[in-house]
């Protein structure tokens, strides 16, 4: 059984996919080739061992509705997600048992919609065809637009990683850190979402806001202020939000002067906090700041 419900992807929604992968390989890390969902979205994954960075837009809004489920709709709530602004939308949490997993967090009292299972077809190495299988569970609050989640199980991950989609020449390993920004007055519904989905054990405090520690990284929650002071002004879309959202992803690098050299060539303004770098642009990656993390290496 792997820790519970670890950080497995970000899904960071773009209007052009294509340009946001390249600025993304112009960081250092390797984008996958184009894929496609039966909800008529397609996706650039950054992969790494445990986890991975989804950059995804629109392709086909005649499939949006397809394996829709209890009032939601995966390919409608990236689209109209998307209408609103870039940046984070749904956030899937890593799974090795999925209706395990589950029942844990709904009797924590977080809603579960229920179950999309789907597959597609790969071509092997030696000619012959195979099949993926994944297994989500959705647990969105409407009343956390950005901060739905769900457990995602792949039944083969044998099919879907492969050794040569994990090597990034800026040295990435893996999502070390997730940071939500919320106004105070929205802590107490977000400490409580946390709070059902990993226990109230796993909260902690900090010097200007908390978080929670999953099976795999963290999330931190920061108001705008304190956002803003760890890592830049804010874009204007995200200046504008007004609902908790995830706004900053952390990787963990083996050093930071592999990534310092990408980010010179590719003229990117970033600032150095200890063991950090962190860039200084949200909006060229879907409003994401994005920041490298050389105090832990995940393997």
């Amino acid at each position: 059984m792997s820790p519970f419900l670890g950080i497995d992807h970000p899904l960071v929604i773009v209007r052009d996919l294509e340009a946001v992968a390249e600025r993304y390989a112009a960081l250092g890390f390797a984008p996958r080739p184009l894929g496609r969902h039966p909800w008529g979205t397609t996706m650039r994954l950054v992969q790494f061992a445990g986890s991975s960075i989804e950059l995804m837009g629109v392709e086909d809004e005649g499939l949006l509705d397809r394996h829709a489920i209890d009032g939601f709709s995966f390919g409608r709530t990236i689209r109209d997600q998307l209408q609103e602004r870039e940046g984070v939308s749904l956030l899937a949490l890593h799974s090795e048992d999925a209706e395990a997993d589950a029942a844990i967090v709904t009797a924590r009292g977080v809603r579960c919609q229920g179950t999309i299972d789907f597959g597609r077809d790969v071509r092997l190495e030696d000619g012959r065809t195979d099949r993926t299988r994944t297994t989500l569970k959705i647990f969105v609050d409407p009343d956390l637009p950005r901060l739905g989640n769900f457990a995602v199980h792949q039944h083969r991950p044998d099919l879907i990683v492969r050794p040569e989609w994990l090597a990034h020449p800026n040295g990435a390993t893996g999502i070390d850190q997730v940071t939500i920004m919320a106004g105070r007055a929205q802590w107490p519904a977000v400490r409580r979402r946390l709070s059902a989905l990993y226990g109230d054990d796993q909260l902690f405090e900090s010097a200007d806001g908390f978080g929670v520690r999953t099976g795999s990284g963290r999330f931190v929650v920061l108001d705008k202020v304190a956002v803003e002071r760890s890592y830049a002004p804010l874009p204007p879309e995200l200046s504008l939000e007004e609902r908790p959202c995830c706004v900053a992803i952390h990787v963990a690098v083996p050093d930071l002067t592999t990534v310092a050299s990408f980010l010179a060539s590719a003229g990117v303004e970033f600032t150095q906090a200890g063991p950090q770098l962190r860039l200084r642009r949200a909006a060229p990656y879907g409003n994401v700041f994005l920041a490298f993390d050389a105090s832990r290496r995940l393997v």
